[in-house]
């Protein structure tokens, strides 16, 4: 046989990657042409850039052919061998018309022991502040507070410091965006460098001096390219406490549409870095410009072993109402946490910004005069008209007054005689004048204040980690401790809004396209890691550790940096200018092909039968990777070029196939290529084997059933002959496809979704698919890449043409196609046993290119009795009450949604699984909604300088899940923590981790036989997800060392909805697992507990001891294989 290129997909998702990723790139250039000649708003010198990056796309592309190739014919060609059928079952209907499939009938069992189901439904302590009693406390009104407009006025008696003087900590800092206004690299060479050149000599001036550094992609860039001279400098610097590293991440994550998966792998990455190059071990975090804070953080952090945070972002309504009850500093516990073990401490910064006129106090034309950059004669000056003077001998004491007055009046808003004040915004300090400015003249404020006993004052320069240590100092407790009387919260702190009813949610569907990329490859970052892992360590394990590439390595290391970089709070947040986004997306692409060669080489090693012949060549087979932890029974599709085709699995079975068409348009078949589906059962993190022939009639083939519902407008349907297509006249009527499982309806008049039935409940359950359109406003202020600010409620999308919408159904899986003006939306249902048949996969493909200030949204309507309670995901890692609020405007009730949502009653809980990041609502009872892009005209006044315009047609992902609540479950929701279900975990694992193909050469050689490679040699629990097997860099950056990280986190599960047969054996141990039992044919030298980040390690246990996670716990290990 011969088999050129395919590629393949779990669950028959688009092989959207590569077709749309080309297409994203291309699409930007030709785009929007007359703006591009005008220039714009870009400067001239942008342009130039803009046009270089396209041509070194082009040319990355060039290189790049055989991806384009996966998209001219991706498409496998088959020749006839002759190989005869195994005696099998076939395929039949039954007597209601469904099609029952001959199946290799395991058994399999569900043992889920009760003790794993009480996490779910135990109590948890009271915190004293929980952030949905805030909400429902606080009126959301705007008074005028004054000088702080947001805020009210501060008093204090004068003599309140006579006992404990006032300790002020003033932190220099500089806020670099890795790509925003201007690319990473740009921003680099104009304005980082020099930031970080500077600071090399003017701290070293005087040891004094303080300042702090965040972002590790900058700074290694800067230190790759620095002598050993400022490489010595800047590590005395950091040793000598001058400069603190704070977080320390690759990036200043955004918190909303981030996956925990990549918050930790870019922390890791810039721990490792700051590790590998300086020794150092970040204290304290800093995120002072993410729009919005997630609770996943606080967690991360505390498991990372840092002690503090801070944090700035937060509605202007929730500072004030801190500020009053001077809780800006607290305890940040998890919503689910029994104990206290995840306390966090944290610092919430008050006012309206971090730049210096919203940083020393509450009057911002006061903190402006000290802003030294700003003295007349610079670049910029104060809004409030009134400019810094420089201090001298004649004002210091005038001036020093009028200072410390602000920082007395901060200090009163918080609990301890100790305060923070920042001095920096984005990217200062990237003049030399700049740093004596600031420097000379603050330092003469502080000698005046400390050298006058009266003004009970010590101020000083510091680190973030010099006021926190202070803080508890005060306190007498340890580090990270909390204080006596400090509140304890939990909770989460979206929607942001900054001023009036500016709710900063629209940037959590902003630029759609990429945020389904990141996740792309985020999937395939973490199977490359894994199976890279395995490769090496079954290298060493047969001796061959000279023969495996490990050049690979760079090219993880690379995709891990790329995708780092992608977490920024100006990246996948979509808020970045087009040429910017151009950049972010050119670096994605190119990490993905470098993704596919690590995993190709080492799925290639894997499959090898006799390790012996190991060489570099393709092989002839479609080998399959199952990128997630528990065995997976699923139907795959592959793309075909010839409708006689026969599948075999490695031991020559004959799987049943199901024969579609590829459509050109809504009612046209491709006659070149066809989609072959079938049932496969892969192993666990393993790679199966199968052969693909061209075979004269199979009985195991059978072809799908097409029908065309047409509204009589002249379409016709274009059938390729060998494929059966009918069409007729559309009516109102509801119709059905049904599978063993489920029964959807559809209506017969729009072609979309109305109910659902499953076949074990009596009762069908109104699930109604509707489409909706936002406009924006007329007024003033208008709906922008962050902000979303609609001209009221949705109203339904309608186009004058009814929509053609098409039926296929068949064996193995039966699906609705509805193509509309603006979206095309398939709906379809696997008929297979466990997890891949129980739920509805939804594809969306969405293009609004021709729309002017338009959003879309999809909306589910149920009679599911929600009560204004819904539940969104943070991060993919928990499950977040909200509940709509009346009080607040549309647009506030939109939260993000990294990976899922559901609403829920009594009786049912529906769920809708997302594959990439969306903003969500419920704004009704019974409904759950999602926008699923935004095409809008105009910049929004924060910064950015454009619309979104570069909107790319793009599909959306999800799986819905209909569960049915246990009837015993008379117990109250909590109104804090909600968890899924197992079904539920392993159906966001099915659409997130989707099944790879791996392209197949032929070579004239023959090939050498292969085998499937089942890794694991006992089963993981289920509720145990393997976040990542990561290897450890050695010293030198591009290649690995000996050892290799892995990051597990134990589920939590909600038992109270009724269990299923997941068609895996599915096991739980009460958190036990043995590491040493796991890995088949290695051997475990090392097992060592270390910190998330895996810079502090504990103390090696015994290779052959079980290790032990709580509900919810992320725990990281170093191993050792081989």
């Amino acid at each position: 046989m011969k088999l050129r290129k395919q590629v393949t997909v779990c669950g028959g998702a688009i092989f959207c990657v590569a077709v749309f990723s080309l297409y994203l790139m291309l699409d930007r250039v030709q785009h929007d042409p007359a703006r591009r000649q005008t220039g714009g708003n870009f400067p001239r010198s942008q342009i130039s850039v803009l046009q270089n990056r396209i041509e070194q796309l082009e040319q990355l592309l060039e290189e790049n052919h055989q991806i384009i190739s996966h998209i001219k014919d991706s498409v496998m060609e088959l020749t006839d061998t002759g190989a005869v059928s195994p005696s099998g079952h076939l395929p039949f209907r039954s007597a209601n018309g469904s099609w029952v499939l001959p199946f290799d009938g395991r058994p399999t069992f569900l043992a889920v022991k009760p003790q794993d189901c009480q996490f779910a439904a135990g109590s948890r302590g009271q915190t004293d502040v929980q952030m949905l009693d805030v909400y429902s406390i606080l009126k959301f009104d705007n008074p005028d507070g004054g000088v702080w407009k947001q805020g009210f006025d501060i008093t204090y008696e004068p003599e309140e410091w006579d006992n404990e003087p006032l300790q002020v900590f003033v932190v220099p800092h500089s806020h670099n965006d890795p790509g925003w206004i201007k690319t990473f690299d740009k921003y680099f060479t104009d304005q980082t460098q020099h930031i970080l050149n500077n600071m090399v000599v003017k701290l070293a001036e005087d040891p004094r001096r303080k300042f702090i550094w965040s972002e590790i992609s900058f700074f290694a860039k800067w230190w790759e390219g620095a002598d050993i001279y400022k490489q010595e400098a800047m590590r005395k610097l950091i040793l000598g406490g001058q400069l603190e590293i704070v977080t320390g991440g690759w990036v200043m994550t955004d918190e909303a549409n981030v996956h925990y998966f990549a918050m930790i792998d870019q922390l890791i990455e810039g721990h490792q870095w700051l590790e590998r190059n300086l020794g150092i071990t970040p204290r304290s975090g800093w995120a002072v410009d993410p729009f919005g804070h997630s609770a996943t953080m606080p967690y991360l952090l505390k498991k990372a072993n840092l002690t503090s945070m801070l944090i700035q972002r937060v509605h202007y309504s929730i500072k004030k109402h801190f500020a009053s009850t001077r809780s800006l500093e607290f305890m940040w516990r998890q919503a689910w946490d029994t104990g206290s073990s995840t306390d966090m401490f944290c610092h919430m910064m008050p006012f309206y910004s971090y730049d210096v006129p919203h940083t020393c106090g509450p009057d911002p034309k006061v903190c402006c005069q000290f802003d030294f950059k700003r003295l007349p004669g610079g670049r910029i000056n104060c809004p409030w008209k009134v400019p810094p003077k420089p201090v001298v001998e004649a004002n210091v004491a005038e001036r020093a007054n009028l200072l410390l007055d602000q920082y007395r009046k901060k200090s009163k808003l918080y609990r301890s005689k100790v305060v923070l004040i920042p001095l920096g915004d984005d990217f200062r300090y990237d003049k030399a004048l700049e740093w004596d400015q600031q420097y000379s003249n603050y330092q003469k404020l502080f000698d005046y204040m400390n050298s006058h006993p009266e003004m009970h004052v010590q101020a000083q320069f510091g680190t973030l980690t010099d006021y926190f240590s202070a803080v508890y100092k005060e306190h007498g407790v340890p580090q990270g401790s909390r204080p006596a009387d400090f509140p304890v919260l939990s909770g989460d702190f979206f929607a942001y809004a900054d001023r009036e009813d500016h709710y900063w949610t629209g940037y959590f569907t902003s630029r759609p396209f990429y945020k389904s990329l990141d996740r792309v490859i985020e999937s395939h970052l973490r199977g490359a890691e894994i199976l890279y892992s395995l490769a090496v360590a079954n290298a060493r394990h047969a001796g061959m550790e000279g023969r495996y590439p490990v050049s690979d390595y760079a090219l993880l290391v690379d995709a891990r940096r790329t995708v780092g970089l992608f977490q920024h709070h100006d990246a996948i947040t979509g808020t970045a200018k087009e040429n910017v986004v151009v950049d972010y997306g050119t670096r994605l692409l190119r990490s993905l092909i470098g993704l596919k060669r690590v995993i190709i080489n080492a799925a290639h090693f894997l499959v090898m039968k006799n390790k012996e012949f190991y060489r570099f060549y393709q092989t002839e087979y479609l080998v399959l990777f199952n990128p997630i932890e528990q065995e997976r029974l699923c139907a795959v599709t592959v793309l075909v070029n010839t409708v006689r085709v026969r599948v075999l699995t490695e031991d020559g079975q004959t799987l049943p196939v199901q024969l579609s068409a590829q459509w050109s348009s809504a009612s046209q078949m491709s006659a070149e290529v066809f989609e072959a589906t079938f049932m496969v059962r892969l192993p666990p993190l393993g790679l199966a084997v199968f052969h693909v022939y061209d075979a004269p009639d199979s009985p195991m083939t059978l072809r799908s059933d097409t029908l065309l519902r047409l509204s009589g407008r002249g379409i016709t349907a274009r059938a390729a002959d060998s494929l059966p297509i009918r069409s007729q006249q559309s009516d109102p009527q509801t119709f059905y496809i049904s599978s063993q499982t489920l029964t959807l309806g559809f209506s017969g008049s729009t072609g979309l979704l109305e109910s659902i039935k499953r076949k074990d409940d009596p009762q069908e359950v109104k699930v109604q698919m509707q489409f909706m359109v936002y406009g924006t406003r007329p007024s003033k202020d208008k709906s922008g890449a962050y902000l979303f600010l609609p001209d009221g409620k949705a109203k339904p999308y309608n186009q004058k043409e009814p929509p053609v919408v098409r039926v296929v159904e068949g064996p193995l899986f039966s699906e609705v196609v509805a193509h509309y003006q603006h979206f095309q939306q398939t709906i379809r249902i696997n008929n297979v046993p466990g997890v891949d048949g129980l739920s509805i996969d939804i594809s969306t493909a969405v293009d609004i290119r021709d729309q002017t200030n338009k959003e879309l949204a999809m909306r589910l309507e149920t009679d599911i009795q929600s009560g204004g309670v819904f539940y969104t995901d943070l991060n993919g890692f928990q499950m977040q009450p909200r509940q709509h609020h009346l009080k607040l405007p549309l647009q506030a009730n939109f939260y993000p949604m990294p990976s899922q949502a559901y609403i829920q009653d009594s009786h049912h809980r529906l769920t809708l699984h997302t594959a990439q990041s969306l903003g969500v609502s419920s704004l009704e009872n019974g409904q759950l909604e999602v926008i699923m892009d935004r095409r809008l005209m105009q910049d929004d006044n924060r910064g950015l300088g454009q619309g979104l315009k570069d909107n790319k047609k793009t599909a959306n992902r999800f799986r819905l899940l209909l569960e049915r609540r246990s009837t015993g479950n008379k117990m109250e929701d909590s109104a804090t923590t909600s968890f899924p279900s197992i079904l539920s975990h392993m159906t966001n694992a099915f659409l997130n981790h989707e099944v790879l193909a791996l392209p197949v050469l032929p070579k004239r050689r023959g090939i050498p036989p292969l085998q499937t490679f089942a890794p694991l040699k006992s089963l993981l629990p289920c509720d145990f997800h393997m976040l990542n097997l990561r290897s450890i860099q050695s010293q030198d950056p591009h290649s690995p060392s000996p050892y290799t990280a892995m990051i597990l986190h134990r589920l939590a599960m909600d038992c109270g909805v009724e269990a299923q047969n997941l068609g895996f054996n599915c096991t739980t141990t009460q958190g036990e697992l043995s590491v040493s039992g796991l890995f088949k044919n290695l051997d475990l030298q090392l097992l060592q507990p270390v910190s998330l980040t895996l810079m502090h390690s504990s103390t090696p246990l015994a290779n052959d001891s079980s290790i032990s996670l709580d509900p919810m716990e992320i725990s990281a290990f170093k191993l050792k294989l081989r």
